[in-house]
């Protein structure tokens, strides 16, 4: 179920309010577009500044206007562990299927903190939990060897690897076996994650190019000398668009991509900002490229 091109909403907004009608309109953009899975309210959805009445409302949304057309992944990680218990319990009674949650940032746990964190999330609710390990924003890095503790516990079944560690994902496999979901965070490194034995991504780039993404994904995975070739193909032409949206900070590119393809507005909440003009030349001629645009 949780494998080829997962999409990390954005979560529009309008005079900083949540943008209910371009949410909706994207939701069903991905359904139309060949994306095999919705993941509301993570990072790329501004997470750290939604409310947690909008937390919970993006998330709701997402499940019912997708209506089982697509795995809902609902971002429900926090660094409290209460309220990504909280988050955790009202996504399952809404109807996602999975949870993504990320490693606590700020905190810096141990090894331990992070295995308990997991465990006391893991046992409070009954959807299948991908760990979300990211470095570069929670400073900490989960390693291999906790992850193989915690795919102990019932509801432990994946990863979104965000380290950028391609070795990773082999020391993944040989721990934990094919049956551990490994998904990468990073666009950029998607082919050569996959041919490790990766199945998929939670991508910021299929916010704008989905077909595209999809595409990519189904030939990545399959290991035959033209699906290869086509999976090269499509991987050169997505790689400017991947480099630009990470230009300046996490949604501001990708907003204002969406905006360019009157998908939504590329208002983000502060401390965000919108991107610069450099940076919108850049994001101009990706998407020229990739003749999205």
């Amino acid at each position: 179920m949780f494998k080829g091109s997962n999409v990390a909403l954005v979560t529009p907004f309008k005079n900083n309010k949540l943008d209910e009608d371009s949410y909706i309109k994207l939701i069903h953009f991905h359904i139309e577009n060949g994306t095999s899975g919705l993941v509301p309210a993570g990072t790329t959805g501004e997470s750290p500044t939604l409310s947690h009445d909008e937390h919970q409302r993006v998330i709701d949304l997402c499940v019912k206007e997708s209506n089982g057309k697509l795995p809902i992944i609902a971002g429900t990680g926090s660094n409290s562990t209460a309220e990504a218990i909280s988050l955790t319990t009202h996504a399952e009674k809404m109807g996602a299927n999975a949870a993504l949650i990320v490693t606590p940032y700020y905190n810096k746990p141990t090894q331990e903190g992070l295995y308990q964190h997991y465990k006391a999330i893991n046992d409070k609710c009954g959807i299948p939990i991908i760990i979300y390990n990211i470095p570069g924003r929670s400073v900490i890095d989960m390693t291999v060897d906790t992850m193989a503790r915690l795919n102990e516990l019932k509801n432990i079944v994946g990863v979104k690897d965000a380290t950028g560690d391609l070795n990773r994902v082999n020391q993944t496999l040989d721990k934990m076996g094919k049956e551990f979901i490994q998904l990468t965070g990073n666009d950029d490194n998607a082919l050569e994650f996959n041919r490790r034995g990766g199945v998929g991504t939670i991508s910021v780039t299929a916010n704008i190019a989905p077909k595209l993404c999809s595409e990519f994904q189904k030939f990545s995975v399959i290991n035959d000398k033209k699906s290869q070739l086509e999976s090269e193909r499509l991987n050169k032409i997505l790689q400017p668009v991947h480099h630009s949206m990470f230009v300046e900070s996490n949604p501001s590119p990708v907003k204002y991509a969406a905006k360019l393809l009157n998908l939504c507005d590329d208002d983000v909440r502060l401390p965000l900002v919108k991107v610069t003009n450099n940076t919108k030349e850049i994001i101009k001629k990706a998407l020229q490229s990739a003749k999205l645009i």
